[in-house]
């Protein structure tokens, strides 16, 4: 039977999953939090626990510290994946929350409870940075920017006591990924499955097929119509991917 699963200041639940089943780790993008996997846990729920992870900084947590740096954040997300009982998991993270999800599989994986597969959404391969200096710019520089990639509800972009509220947690996320690169040894176990939006300006399929260096296992590359949130347009077929990767390696 179904149960509820409790859910910690790092690791959220929103639907109840069969004990003893797999799991699904979702990490956000910049800016963004645990509820933007809401539909995924409804989807997935109750043959799958899927766990969305919150960042510091950000809706129930606004009043604590940002944290800006990709490794640190993915040690402090290890260590919470690392309290909980085993399951054989997936990964998915999109955008900023591909390489916070690939950095806390590295991490895992040392210890023998790395994820059995990582899917990297709408970000180029964690060795190949991206600096557009986004968190130099003023504040509407920052909001532009955001406006730009179409992934905030537009009802919240023209809410100007919003944006301020959740400026801080956005410039530390670009803070994080635009000073971020890992390195080319960086190697997982497991396969990593990219997926990206086929006119995504933060992306194309040579930057993307980048991931593959960064597995000794299987690699596969799926371009979806859109742009760097094309999983907001295309959420079956996203899931049928999730699914599918679910199904080949758990």
């Amino acid at each position: 039977m179904a149960t509820a699963v409790p859910t910690t200041a790092w690791l959220r639940r929103y639907h109840p999953a069969d004990p003893g089943d797999r799991r699904l780790v979702c990490f956000p993008h910049a800016g963004g939090s645990a509820s933007f996997y809401h539909p995924v846990s409804a989807r997935f729920s109750p043959g799958v626990e899927v766990v969305a992870v919150q960042y510091p900084g950000r809706q129930d947590r606004r009043h604590e510290p940002c944290v800006d740096d990709i490794r640190t954040l993915a040690g402090l997300v290890a260590a919470e994946i690392r309290a909980l009982p085993p399951k054989p998991s997936v990964y998915f993270g999109h955008s900023m929350g591909a390489a916070v999800a690939f950095e806390t599989a590295w991490r895992l994986e040392r210890d023998g409870l790395g994820p059995r597969a990582l899917i990297a959404s709408g970000w180029r391969a964690p060795s190949d940075p991206l600096d557009e200096g986004v968190h130099r710019r003023d504040d509407d520089g920052v909001f532009a920017e955001i406006r730009g990639l179409d992934g905030t509800d537009a009802a919240l972009l023209a809410d100007e006591e919003i944006l301020r509220m959740a400026l801080p947690a956005i410039r530390s996320d670009y803070r994080a990924i635009e000073t971020y690169a890992a390195s080319r040894d960086q190697v997982l176990r497991c396969p990593i499955i990219t997926l990206l939006g086929d006119t995504d300006g933060k992306v194309d399929r040579v930057t993307a097929s980048g991931w593959a260096a960064h597995t000794n296992g299987a690699f596969r590359l799926r371009v979806f119509p859109g742009g760097h949130f094309y999983l907001l347009g295309q959420q079956a077929q996203v899931c049928a991917e999730v699914a599918a990767t679910l199904a080949d390696h758990c």
